[in-house]
């Protein structure tokens, strides 16, 4: 093995480290939230895509859950970033943490996934490109990977919140 080798796997050793270092830190932040909000889940960690990814599940079904996620998702989104907070806090590195309660972003994703997927062909058989409605940065990195995954290109226009994708033929 070369050192060049050794090097390259002790850093992806470290960053594995410090990413479950993330979803440990995520984890006891959320673990107390939902005691305080005297909500029952489990906390699933896991590393995903160079990211910490922590869910919260529960066998008792998601309606309490869902208070968590709220309107679209706005309320998952300001815990994920005060999860990401609580994680800088600890670490003192910034977190890409991606936070899911009850299947929510799961779902998200294989919806968005199929709109960027339509939306791909839309512009293929138009030659048009297509416009998206506004989005989250993490609607709209779905939406991408989806359009490039079909062979085309996409790039986000606006300011957010009205920050949206469009879809490029070829």
């Amino acid at each position: 093995m070369t050192e060049g080798t050794t090097s390259a796997a002790a850093e992806g050793a470290d960053t594995l480290t410090r990413l479950e270092q993330e979803g440990e830190v995520a984890a006891d932040y959320l673990e107390g939230l939902l005691d305080i909000a005297d909500l029952d889940g489990d906390i699933d960690m896991d590393v995903e895509a160079d990211r910490a990814a922590v869910s919260i599940i529960s066998d008792a079904g998601t309606r309490d859950l869902q208070k968590l996620v709220g309107r679209d998702g706005e309320v998952l989104e300001a815990l994920q970033e005060l999860t990401r907070l609580a994680v800088h806090r600890e670490t003192g590195d910034r977190s890409r943490l991606m936070l899911d309660i009850a299947g929510y972003r799961a779902g998200k994703r294989a919806e968005l996934s199929e709109l960027g997927a339509k939306a791909a062909a839309d512009a293929k058989n138009s030659g048009e490109p297509v416009r998206l409605k506004p989005m989250t940065p993490f609607e709209r990195k779905v939406v991408h990977d989806a359009v490039k995954s079909a062979g085309l290109r996409s790039e986000s226009e606006g300011e957010e919140p009205q920050r949206f994708v469009v879809v490029l033929p070829n």
